[in-house]
């Protein structure tokens, strides 16, 4: 292992050691971005939580158009938009932290999310200077809001396989349009539609901007979903819908690379995008825990609770802390290729194209999380949480989908362990030289370093190399014997992806915890390491368990046991008594009455 000092490359966590100090954590925030935060906040508060149940029962068709409005009045809706464009100008991160805020907003955040993601940046990131003219100013300001045309009855996981038809006019000026398309989120109110389509017998999609106005639109009434029920949702069909020519959007057959690349910076702002529902959650759970009386205490006063409540707080921590991680890593390599002279839109996509692994990380990561925490919550509010007059309901409805759009939690595993892969085959990242430097070390005498355990975090790093390793045995012998089968070995490129994801949320952790440290001081800071050592505590078990299988899928005799005697070496960890650290982080929440991290 070397110690790298800022993340170059997708998938170096795997091989390398990172410096604390060369993470950013939410601590490290701005005035400024604090008080953008705030205004977010005082946002939802006002316009959001007072109408919730207005907004979901969606009977006033303007209601959340009104909302949205006001969100762009304020800037919400324009942060990473270039100030030339009508925006702000922000930061990737800022743009994290505002997702993060929003994802308290319920059905709203969706709402938020299709606009300013995958509705606008297709157009930013891709789109000519008189497009970006013509189309910015009204997405930023909420004039105009945006929907995103991918998805198909038959195009799901497969979004290539579309088999909607865009065919140019005998003229030549534009571009006929018929399809279906389904899952659109802002449909019902949106003016302006980032299309995907293929043109005569082209192998891959062509993407286009279709405004509402141009004719050929219908639609289907509002989907009736499980959640997320304040949302628009419809089903979009284009029947000769005439698009000028002027308005394909990059090149012919660029549409799955934008598709592609759009959703990267989908999936880690989904990943910050759950994170305010996951505070909200955990801070309801604490309050009604306190309220709510049984044998004549507060229920948080028992063991059984105290674990829920400081299990929830640990997850949304570590969350947090991979989730700001990768943010600024992907900051970090913008900020590198435009000072190297790249355009400020491809430094964009190339710094997210970077980090694909940790972006598909943070979304599986952080949606599983919002999936336990609201479980937990209805469990603790018992009967009230199966209450539609209580929030854990829609909580636990809204959640759901988290795991399902911006890719299924199961197609990003693969996507993350293909990628990585992939790109150990071109030569972009040497996992190959040290999994051929474990496998040696599996049949020599093991050596004992000793561990300075006076120094804070030395022990669990120590265990992170060696979980690192299990990567490296398990995935390396798994790409020797397989080669290019492996992709066909789907519960394999699972169990490796549970790897590679405990691996990232536990350094993520500990290096979050260990700045908070030096800004702090230890004292100061006892309960973030509790939470640190808890969920590493946890994730060798996990990993463990999920090694076990891949080996036992593709190994058999003598080699099967030495990789198993290799993966006991290397799930070696210090015995902590997480009864007592999660009985201290709750007694600490209960005091404060919320999620205080």
């Amino acid at each position: 292992m070397t110690t790298q000092t800022k993340s170059t490359q997708g998938g170096e966590f795997l091989i390398k050691e990172t410096d604390a100090q060369d993470i950013f954590i939410p601590a490290e925030f701005t005035e400024e971005q604090r008080m953008m935060a705030q205004a977010c906040q005082d946002f939802i508060d006002t316009e959001i939580t007072p109408h919730v149940q207005e907004i979901d029962s969606m009977k006033d068709p303007d209601l959340v158009p009104t909302i949205f409005k006001k969100a762009g009045d304020l800037g919400l809706l324009g942060i990473t938009v270039p100030e030339e464009y009508g925006g702000m100008g922000m930061s990737f991160n800022t743009s994290m932290l505002i997702a993060d805020i929003i994802g308290a907003a319920g059905s709203f955040s969706t709402t938020y999310g299709a606009h300013t993601g995958i509705g606008t940046l297709p157009i930013l990131y891709y789109g000519t200077e008189d497009q970006k003219k013509k189309y910015l100013p009204k997405l930023a300001t909420g004039e105009w809001a945006a929907c995103y045309c991918l998805t198909e009855p038959d195009a799901g996981s497969d979004a290539n396989s579309g088999k909607t038809k865009a065919t140019l006019s005998e003229d030549g000026k534009t571009y006929l349009l018929n399809g279906q398309k389904m899952w659109i989120s802002n449909a019902g109110f949106a003016e302006l539609f980032i299309v995907f389509a293929k043109i005569e017998d082209d192998k891959n999609l062509t993407c286009f901007i279709v405004e509402k106005s141009f004719g050929g639109i219908t639609m289907n009434e509002e989907e009736k979903k499980l959640g997320i029920k304040g949302s628009s949702t419809r089903q979009v069909f284009f029947n000769d819908c005439p698009v000028p020519v002027e308005n394909m959007l990059s090149d012919r057959q660029n549409g799955f690379k934008i598709a592609v690349n759009i959703l990267n910076i989908g999936r880690v702002k989904l990943g910050a995008g759950v994170l305010g529902g996951v505070r909200t959650v955990t801070t309801n759970a604490v309050k009604y825990s306190t309220e709510r009386k049984q044998f004549g205490v507060s229920i948080n006063s028992f063991g059984a609770i105290k674990s829920k409540l400081a299990e929830m707080a640990t997850k949304s921590y570590v969350s947090e802390a991979l989730c700001y991680r990768a943010g600024q890593d992907i900051e970090n390599k913008i900020n590198a290729l435009e000072a190297d002279g790249m355009d400020p839109s491809e430094a964009k996509l190339k710094g997210v194209e970077a980090f694909a692994i940790e972006c598909a990380i943070a979304k599986v990561q952080c949606s599983e999380v919002l999936d336990y925490v609201v479980d937990q919550g209805v469990q603790i509010y018992g009967g009230m949480g199966y209450s539609a007059d209580a929030p854990m309901e829609r909580a636990y409805r809204d959640a759901r989908i988290s795991r399902i759009y911006e890719g299924t939690n199961e197609i990003n595993r693969m996507l993350m362990v293909g990628m990585l892969l992939k790109r150990a085959m071109k030569g972009e990242i040497n996992i190959f030289d040290p999994a051929m430097a474990v496998s040696k070390e599996l049949t020599s005498v093991p050596s004992f370093e000793t561990i300075d355990t006076s120094e804070l975090f030395a022990a669990e790093k120590d265990v992170l190399k060696k979980l690192k390793k299990v990567f490296l045995m398990v995935g390396g012998k798994a790409a020797m014997t397989l080669q290019d089968k492996i992709e066909d070995e789907q519960e394999i490129m699972m169990n490796l992806a549970d790897v590679m994801i405990e691996i990232y949320a536990s350094e993520s952790a500990i290096l979050r915890t260990e700045k908070l440290v030096s800004m702090k001081g230890e004292a100061a800071c006892k309960h973030q390491i509790a939470m640190a050592q808890i969920y590493l505590s946890e994730a060798v078990d996990k990993i463990n368990t999920a090694a076990k299988e891949a080996i036992g899928s593709f190994t058999k005799g003598d080699e099967q046991k030495v990789m198993l005697m290799g993966l006991k070496r290397f799930t070696k960890s210090e015995l902590y008594n997480t009864k007592e650290l999660r009985r201290q982080i709750a007694d600490y929440m209960i005091d404060q009455g919320k999620y205080p991290f």
